[in-house]
Protein backbone atom coordinates (compact mmCIF):
# COMPACT_ATOMS: atom_id res chain seq x y z
CA UNK A 1 0.00 0.00 0.00
CA UNK A 2 1.41 3.35 -1.03
CA UNK A 3 1.81 6.21 1.45
CA UNK A 4 -0.43 9.03 0.28
CA UNK A 5 0.55 11.56 2.93
CA UNK A 6 0.97 14.80 0.96
CA UNK A 7 3.12 16.32 3.70
CA UNK A 8 5.96 13.92 2.92
CA UNK A 9 5.79 14.21 -0.85
CA UNK A 10 6.84 16.97 -3.21
CA UNK A 11 8.86 20.12 -2.77
CA UNK A 12 6.63 21.65 -0.10
CA UNK A 13 7.77 19.40 2.78
CA UNK A 14 10.95 20.04 4.72
CA UNK A 15 13.37 17.25 5.52
CA UNK A 16 14.57 16.68 9.07
CA UNK A 17 17.93 18.24 8.11
CA UNK A 18 16.20 21.33 6.71
CA UNK A 19 14.13 21.73 9.87
CA UNK A 20 17.26 21.36 12.00
CA UNK A 21 19.08 23.90 9.81
CA UNK A 22 16.18 26.37 9.98
CA UNK A 23 16.02 25.92 13.76
CA UNK A 24 19.72 26.64 14.14
CA UNK A 25 19.42 29.78 12.01
CA UNK A 26 16.45 30.98 14.06
CA UNK A 27 18.44 30.30 17.24
CA UNK A 28 21.39 32.29 15.86
CA UNK A 29 19.09 35.22 15.04
CA UNK A 30 17.38 35.13 18.43
CA UNK A 31 20.62 34.87 20.42
CA UNK A 32 22.29 37.52 18.27
CA UNK A 33 19.44 39.99 18.62
CA UNK A 34 19.11 39.47 22.37
CA UNK A 35 22.87 39.54 22.94
CA UNK A 36 23.27 42.94 21.24
CA UNK A 37 20.01 44.52 22.43
CA UNK A 38 21.89 47.12 24.47
CA UNK A 39 23.22 48.73 21.25
CA UNK A 40 20.32 50.43 19.41
CA UNK A 41 19.64 48.76 16.03
CA UNK A 42 22.99 46.94 15.95
CA UNK A 43 22.45 43.20 15.93
CA UNK A 44 23.30 40.33 13.56
CA UNK A 45 19.74 39.24 12.83
CA UNK A 46 19.32 41.14 9.55
CA UNK A 47 22.71 39.89 8.37
CA UNK A 48 21.86 36.27 9.18
CA UNK A 49 18.53 36.61 7.38
CA UNK A 50 20.24 38.03 4.30
CA UNK A 51 22.89 35.29 4.29
CA UNK A 52 20.21 32.64 4.72
CA UNK A 53 18.17 34.06 1.86
CA UNK A 54 21.13 34.41 -0.52
CA UNK A 55 22.19 30.80 0.02
CA UNK A 56 18.87 29.03 0.68
CA UNK A 57 16.25 31.17 -1.02
CA UNK A 58 13.16 33.19 -0.24
CA UNK A 59 11.11 30.52 1.49
CA UNK A 60 13.73 29.58 4.06
CA UNK A 61 14.79 33.19 4.60
CA UNK A 62 11.19 34.21 5.21
CA UNK A 63 10.56 31.35 7.64
CA UNK A 64 13.67 32.23 9.66
CA UNK A 65 12.72 35.92 9.69
CA UNK A 66 9.13 35.35 10.80
CA UNK A 67 10.09 32.97 13.60
CA UNK A 68 13.04 35.12 14.72
CA UNK A 69 10.97 38.32 14.95
CA UNK A 70 8.14 36.66 16.84
CA UNK A 71 10.44 34.83 19.29
CA UNK A 72 12.65 37.86 20.01
CA UNK A 73 9.61 40.08 20.41
CA UNK A 74 8.30 37.70 23.05
CA UNK A 75 11.40 38.70 25.05
CA UNK A 76 11.77 42.33 23.98
CA UNK A 77 8.13 43.30 23.68
CA UNK A 78 5.31 42.26 21.39
CA UNK A 79 3.03 44.87 19.92
CA UNK A 80 1.55 46.17 16.69
CA UNK A 81 5.08 47.10 15.58
CA UNK A 82 5.71 43.36 15.18
CA UNK A 83 3.56 43.44 12.03
CA UNK A 84 5.63 46.32 10.66
CA UNK A 85 8.84 44.38 11.39
CA UNK A 86 7.51 41.24 9.71
CA UNK A 87 6.39 43.17 6.64
CA UNK A 88 9.67 45.10 6.41
CA UNK A 89 11.77 41.94 6.61
CA UNK A 90 9.56 40.25 4.02
CA UNK A 91 10.21 43.08 1.54
CA UNK A 92 13.96 43.17 2.22
CA UNK A 93 14.13 39.38 1.83
CA UNK A 94 12.17 39.62 -1.42
CA UNK A 95 14.68 42.11 -2.80
CA UNK A 96 17.74 40.07 -1.81
CA UNK A 97 16.08 36.98 -3.34
CA UNK A 98 15.85 38.88 -6.63
CA UNK A 99 19.49 40.01 -6.41
CA UNK A 100 20.70 36.50 -5.52
CA UNK A 101 19.52 35.27 -8.94
CA UNK A 102 22.54 37.03 -10.44
CA UNK A 103 25.72 34.94 -10.15
CA UNK A 104 27.91 38.03 -9.65
CA UNK A 105 25.90 39.09 -6.59
CA UNK A 106 25.73 35.56 -5.19
CA UNK A 107 29.53 35.11 -5.44
CA UNK A 108 30.62 38.57 -4.26
CA UNK A 109 30.99 39.16 -0.54
CA UNK A 110 31.51 42.88 -1.20
CA UNK A 111 28.25 43.25 -3.17
CA UNK A 112 26.37 41.34 -0.48
CA UNK A 113 27.97 43.46 2.24
CA UNK A 114 27.05 46.62 0.31
CA UNK A 115 23.47 45.43 0.04
CA UNK A 116 23.40 44.60 3.75
CA UNK A 117 24.43 48.20 4.45
CA UNK A 118 21.65 49.52 2.20
CA UNK A 119 19.22 47.01 3.75
CA UNK A 120 19.57 48.85 7.07
CA UNK A 121 18.20 52.01 5.45
CA UNK A 122 15.64 50.12 3.37
CA UNK A 123 14.30 48.28 6.41
CA UNK A 124 14.11 51.57 8.32
CA UNK A 125 12.28 53.31 5.47
CA UNK A 126 9.76 50.48 5.05
CA UNK A 127 9.09 50.21 8.76
CA UNK A 128 8.67 53.99 8.95
CA UNK A 129 6.12 54.00 6.12
CA UNK A 130 4.19 51.10 7.67
CA UNK A 131 4.31 52.66 11.15
CA UNK A 132 3.30 56.07 9.79
CA UNK A 133 0.20 54.54 8.20
CA UNK A 134 -0.53 52.18 11.10
CA UNK A 135 -0.39 54.89 13.76
CA UNK A 136 -2.21 57.50 11.64
CA UNK A 137 0.54 60.12 11.84
CA UNK A 138 0.10 63.39 9.96
CA UNK A 139 3.70 64.17 8.93
CA UNK A 140 5.92 61.43 7.53
CA UNK A 141 9.14 63.33 6.86
CA UNK A 142 9.87 64.51 10.44
CA UNK A 143 9.06 61.02 11.74
CA UNK A 144 11.35 59.36 9.19
CA UNK A 145 14.21 61.85 9.69
CA UNK A 146 14.14 61.29 13.46
CA UNK A 147 14.87 57.61 12.92
CA UNK A 148 17.61 58.06 10.31
CA UNK A 149 20.43 57.88 12.86
CA UNK A 150 19.07 54.50 14.03
CA UNK A 151 18.88 53.35 10.40
CA UNK A 152 22.53 54.37 10.01
CA UNK A 153 23.47 52.27 13.06
CA UNK A 154 21.50 49.36 11.59
CA UNK A 155 23.32 49.76 8.25
CA UNK A 156 26.80 49.93 9.84
CA UNK A 157 26.01 46.94 12.05
CA UNK A 158 24.74 44.94 9.07
CA UNK A 159 27.89 45.60 7.04
CA UNK A 160 30.22 44.79 9.95
CA UNK A 161 28.39 41.60 10.82
CA UNK A 162 28.20 40.60 7.14
CA UNK A 163 31.96 40.87 6.70
CA UNK A 164 32.46 38.63 9.74
CA UNK A 165 29.53 36.22 9.43
CA UNK A 166 29.12 36.04 5.64
CA UNK A 167 32.06 33.71 4.93
CA UNK A 168 31.47 31.67 8.11
CA UNK A 169 27.76 31.10 7.52
CA UNK A 170 28.30 30.40 3.82
CA UNK A 171 30.72 27.61 4.78
CA UNK A 172 28.26 26.23 7.31
CA UNK A 173 25.31 26.40 4.93
CA UNK A 174 27.32 24.77 2.14
CA UNK A 175 28.65 22.06 4.46
CA UNK A 176 25.24 21.20 5.85
CA UNK A 177 23.19 21.64 2.70
CA UNK A 178 20.26 19.22 3.07
CA UNK A 179 19.88 19.07 -0.73
CA UNK A 180 23.39 17.64 -1.10
CA UNK A 181 22.95 14.67 1.24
Amino acid sequence: MRNSNKHTEGASAFSVKEIANLSLMVAACVVGRLLFQFIPNVQPMTTILLIMTVHRGFRQGLIVSLLSVVITNLYLGMGVWTFAQLFSYALVISLVTFLAKWPLFKKSLMLQTGFSFLAGFLYGFIISVVSYKMYGMTAFLPYYLQGLSFDFLHAIGNAGFYLILGPLFKKLLDKYDPQMT
